[in-house]
This record gives C-alpha cells, structure tokens and sequence, in this order.
C-alpha cells in the first residue's frame, strides 16, 4: 500500500485551485488556437480592459498558469512553501497570508497596467493578463526570511550557496529575465515587487504573533521588529545604507499617516527575546531538546550528591572479602557519575549560526 501523503487543508485547497484551473484555461486555449489571435480568458485571468465584470479573478487569476514550466515551478512552491507555513503558523493565517498577498499585488498590478495604458494608449497594456503565483512565491521566500533568516541555501554539493535573505531580490531579478521571454508576460515583475513590498509589510507591522508563555511578552504582540527583518537586509552590503535611509523616510511618512505604528521600546525588546527562538518546528525542537537535557543534567547531579552522602555500609561478618558479592547494580551505577544517564550535552541546532547579518 502506498504511503499517504499529508497535505495541511488550505495547501491542498490551492494546489486544487491551481491544477483545475489551469488544466481548464489550457483547455480552452487549445480549443480557440489560431495562427493569427490573441486569446484572453476574462474570467479566468485578470484582463484589465475586459474582467471588471469578473471581480472574482482578482483573487483567483494567480491559480492559473499559462504553461507547463511555470505550472511546475507554481506547484512546487505550493506543496512544499505551503505545507511548511501552514504548520509553522496555523491555516487561519495562510489562508489569511495568501488572499493579502494575491489580491494587493493584482490590484496594484491593475493599476499599473491601466496607467500605461493611459500614458501610451497602446491597448496591448489593458490586454495583458494578469495571472499566475508570481506574488505568493516571492510572499513565500519573505516569510522564511523571516522564520529562518541565517540559513544558506546550497546548490550542486555545495558549488552554489544562497542566505535566504537575499533569495526574493534573486528571484525579481529572474522574473525580469523571464518576462522579456514569451514564458512570462509583462505583468509578472510588477506582481513580484507587489507581493514582496505587501508580504514584508504584513509581516513586519501587522502579522499577529503567537504568545511566547515562557516570557513576559504581551499576548497582542504584532509585527517583528528584529533587525534582521529589517527592509535593507534584503539588499546587498553596498547599497544597504541607502535602502535603509529611504526606507526610514518612508516609515516616518506612513506613521505620519497613520497607516503604520511606531514599535515602542517594550516591543523591541520583547520582539528581541523572541527572535532568538521564532514558532518554526526546527527550533521548538531545539528548545525541547535543551530542557531535557538541562532536566538531566540536573538529575545526574543529584544522584551523584545522593551517592556521595550515602553513609558506608557496615563490615557484615561472614566469608572473606574476596568471596563477598559484588554490590548491586544499582549501587553500583549511582556510585558512578554518568553511568545511568551518560554525559548529557546539549548541542542545539545551528539554525541561526549558519550565516551572520550582511
């Protein structure tokens, strides 16, 4: 019997979503092909001069992909990039993650579009469809910097290593290539930058935190103000001071208007103690495993106390000395240190040691 493969509930919804959807919108291109036409699907895609009347697609245009190679790459990142999330945070905050992340970028997308259209009156801009998960997968890549930000990734036995920091700049920097390509349309860049811009704004200010009950932390704690969750940490050492000081003035005019919250001094440090241990699986393991072992050391140290204060035994009369029996194996065991549990070191994870802050 094959073994049973276990997909969260709100992965498993969109991977639907993007399979169906897609094999339809195939489906129906294969049916309408023509040498000499341009084929859009209005109320499958995001069509700026023609889905107004489909107000649905700006939320469903990012599960349909135009062919097989960005198919693939979508559904990837789905199934793996989703079923991480969805454990590590729960499946009211993906399902929550994904419709900010898809219908802001395909608004503002829209708008975009519209705009050159009204710069240009080149009607090729209000024909572009807007569609496939170009926002959510770099959404994706901004929330494992979050969650894993000292990781490196390597490729080809370690030839090719990548911080994952620096992975959604490298991937808007593909996108680019790629859209000057017939595999993707001129649409994808500006979904990428909106969805990187919208997912590292709700990450960063507005995402709910879970409660850390270990510390004093509020239980309404919001954002993540830690420094390696900072908006220049994206970018290369060069220009990171220049990012920086824009990205402060922008700041300043958002909480000027309203739209953004000051972190205060309490949250800064509370968000400080958490980003030592953040909610992913690899680090409550850690955690675990340093109590335990911790828990221990202790019992060790108290059975070893508890042999060392133990009076000798008194001289029994009866055979000789070398004919007596051994002590039991109990006694024997306490009397020496390590013996019942062993040298207990905890050596946690080196998750965050992999790569220092750029």
């Amino acid at each position: 019997m094959p073994p049973r493969i276990n997909i969260p509930p709100v992965t498993r919804a969109v991977l639907i979503a993007l399979l169906s959807q897609s094999c339809l919108s195939a489906a129906i291109r294969y049916r309408q092909w023509s040498e000499n036409s341009h084929i859009v699907i209005p109320y499958l895609t995001l069509v700026p001069q023609l889905s107004l009347v489909y107000p649905w697609t700006f939320l469903t245009s990012a599960f349909v992909e135009s062919n097989v190679f960005t198919l693939t790459i979508s559904g990837l990142t789905l199934y793996h990039g989703g079923r991480y999330l969805e454990r590590a945070w729960s499946s009211a905050d993906l399902a929550k993650f994904l419709v900010l992340v898809t219908l802001i970028p395909n608004v503002l997308t829209f708008l975009v579009m519209v705009l050159f259209f009204s710069l240009t009156r080149n009607e090729s801009w209000t024909l572009t469809a807007i569609s496939g998960s170009f926002s959510i997968q770099i959404a994706f890549l901004i929330a494992f910097s979050q969650l894993i930000p000292a990781h490196t990734v390597t490729f080809f036995r370690g030839i090719i290593s990548l911080k994952v920091l620096r992975s959604p700049l490298l991937y808007i920097s593909i996108v680019t290539a790629l859209s000057l390509t017939p595999l993707l349309s001129r649409s994808a860049l500006w979904q990428a930058i909106f969805g990187f811009l919208t997912s590292w704004t709700y990450l960063r200010f507005y995402k709910k935190v879970f409660p850390d009950l270990d510390s004093s932390q509020p239980a309404s704690l919001r954002g993540d103000a830690s420094e390696t969750f900072a908006f220049a940490e994206f970018f290369p050492r060069l220009i990171k001071p220049f990012v920086a000081a824009v990205s402060d003035q922008v700041f300043d005019v958002l909480v000027a208007m309203r739209l953004c919250t000051p972190f205060s001094q309490a949250d800064l440090s509370a968000r400080g103690d958490r980003a030592l241990q953040r909610g992913t699986p690899g680090t409550a393991r850690a955690e675990a495993e340093r109590r335990r072992a911790i828990a221990l050391k202790a019992l060790d140290q108290r059975l070893n106390a508890a042999a060392t204060r133990a009076p000798a035994p008194a001289q029994p009369s009866g055979p000789p000395v070398q004919t007596q029996p051994q002590p039991n194996t109990h006694t024997a065991m306490a009397s020496q240190p390590g013996t019942v549990l062993g040298e207990t070191k905890f050596e946690p994870e080196h998750d965050g040691e992999t790569g220092g802050k750029s």
